[in-house]
């Protein structure tokens, strides 16, 4: 059985580009979509992606939006705890998809971490 996790020095997730977005103010609060859109950066990548380390430069410190907890995304798109880790790797799958490509070495990576 799969088991959602973060891969490190991925970064899919930071690449914020509304237009890939669709439907943001469904479930973000007005003051979340503000700062949301205040992060998205050059070719749509967060301004706290360092590019170089591939890591966030504000992680302890990131947004309700950024973070992968079962309440977080129970309050957001109304997914279980029982049911997060299965959301949670079609979310990153899709868009790790979107940003490096479906045989991308972050797909390979990603897949080999959750156990698909």
């Amino acid at each position: 059985m799969a088991t959602w996790r973060c891969v490190q020095q991925c970064g899919a997730c930071c690449n914020l580009d509304p237009r890939d977005r669709p439907g943001l103010e469904l479930y973000l609060s007005p003051i979340e979509l503000e700062l949301y859109l205040s992060m998205v950066g050059e070719e749509g990548w967060c301004v706290n992606f360092d590019h170089t380390t591939r890591k966030c430069n504000i992680y302890d410190d990131r947004p309700r939006f950024c973070r992968v907890e079962p309440e977080i995304f129970q309050d957001m798109y109304g997914i279980e705890s029982e049911e997060l880790s299965d959301f949670a790797i079609d979310c990153c799958r899709e868009q790790i998809e979107g940003v490096y490509g479906d045989r991308s070495l972050e797909m390979l990576r990603f897949d080999q971490e959750v156990g698909i």
